[in-house]
């Protein structure tokens, strides 16, 4: 592994333990095995190698949910569907510094308009992403209607559910709760 690489795999590895604002470039180095005059030459700023580091974990979370949600042979996805949000609410709980991680990315997106660019192209995959892991289809083949509809709203639920994990915890809804909201709101809707 080159510096480039170790210093993403640092980063990565910062993000999950400290979360954005507390990772600093000695951090990274250290957990890289590299000097911090590597993160400027090989990534300009401890910022744009932990944004890169923060889409690529977002990124490589997506692919295990896809890989999770895998429809039975009747095809339903109906069990995976619940055992993919008792997966999400065990990650932000599991994994808090992270996801906090992700928040602070879209405040900072606020007054940084290159950042803003990056997160949402970042954002429209994710709901493509999302749209396609429930339809069943591979990406290339997702309609935009459903990417619009299904895909944003499921991105719009995971992220207030896991809003509520970083704010309180302890009365944030379960997987269970969660499943049971959408089939209330799935009645109001009819």
């Amino acid at each position: 592994m080159g510096n480039r690489e170790a210093l993403l795999a640092g980063a990565k590895a910062c993000l999950r333990e400290k979360g954005y604002d507390r990772t600093g470039v000695r951090d990274i180095a250290t957990a890289a095995g590299v000097s911090t005059a590597a993160i400027g030459y090989h990534y300009g700023s401890r910022e744009a190698l932990l944004n890169q580091a923060l889409f690529e974990i977002l990124d490589e979370w997506g692919d295990s949910m896809a890989r999770a949600l895998v429809r039975d042979a009747d095809g339903s996805s109906k069990r995976h569907f619940e055992g993919m949000w008792e997966s999400l609410i065990a990650d932000f709980t599991a994994h808090p510094d992270l996801w906090l991680a992700s928040m602070e990315l879209f405040m900072q997106a606020r007054r940084r308009p290159e950042l803003r660019g990056a997160l949402a192209e970042g954002t429209a995959r994710g709901r493509r992403g999302l749209a396609a892991l429930l339809d069943g289809v591979p990406e290339g083949e997702v309609a935009e209607t459903s990417v619009r509809t299904l895909g944003s709203v499921q991105l719009a639920l995971m992220s207030g559910v896991m809003i509520q994990h970083l704010s309180d915890p302890a009365a944030a809804p379960s997987a269970a709760e969660v499943l049971e909201g959408l089939r209330g709101l799935g009645d109001l809707a009819r």
